[in-house]
């Protein structure tokens, strides 16, 4: 299985049930940006421990690790549960919706596009994008983040929402990772 073909079965699969999701992360941020290997598809869900087991009727056991009782604990919590595609590596990190006032707002941003020749799916927008990615960074220091920050600043600058940023980087306490950003990216723009 390759990445495009997994991305392709989520987004049938969430799409068919009706599950509210938007694509985040990794490949969220190679829409907007630049491209760079991922093993991993990222997606936020409003999903319920109803459906669980209707999204476990997606990956089949003789083809994916979809522990069901992990993923209705994630539920329960807010959290996050793995999909697996054992044979190629390949992994879905699903995050569950919080509901708060930030993930309420990603929802109402997000932006249709074409994520495969055959598909067209659920984005986060990379405004919101560029906030988790500052958030994850800040929580773990991997510089991939800034570095895919930078190509969306790069490449999609003018569908960029600076103002939109700035309000939700001081809400999520994020403001001077923020500003320090946005003034290295900006360094780079020719």
């Amino acid at each position: 299985m390759e990445p495009s073909d997994l991305l392709r079965h989520i987004v049938e699969c969430l799409e068919k049930l009706n599950i509210r999701y938007f694509i985040t992360g990794a490949v969220a941020s190679i829409a907007y940006g630049e491209p760079r290997l991922t093993n991993d598809i990222d997606i936020v869900a409003d999903i319920s421990e109803r459906d669980v087991s209707r999204l476990k009727g997606c990956f089949p056991d003789d083809e994916f690790y979809f522990d069901e009782e992990s993923a209705e604990k994630a539920v329960r919590s807010l959290f996050q549960f793995n999909i697996i595609h054992p044979a190629s590596g390949l992994k879905i990190d699903v995050m569950v919706g919080k509901k708060d006032d930030f993930d309420t707002s990603r929802f109402q941003r997000i932006r249709r596009l074409k994520a495969l020749e055959d598909t067209v799916a659920n984005f986060a927008s990379p405004e919101d994008v560029i906030l988790k990615k500052m958030e994850y960074y800040v929580a773990g220091g991997s510089e991939k983040h800034l570095r895919d920050i930078s190509g969306m600043i790069k490449i999609s600058a003018e569908i960029i929402d600076l103002a939109y940023i700035a309000h939700w980087a001081e809400r999520l306490g994020l403001g001077d990772t923020w500003r320090a950003v946005h003034k290295q990216a900006s360094k780079k723009q020719p």
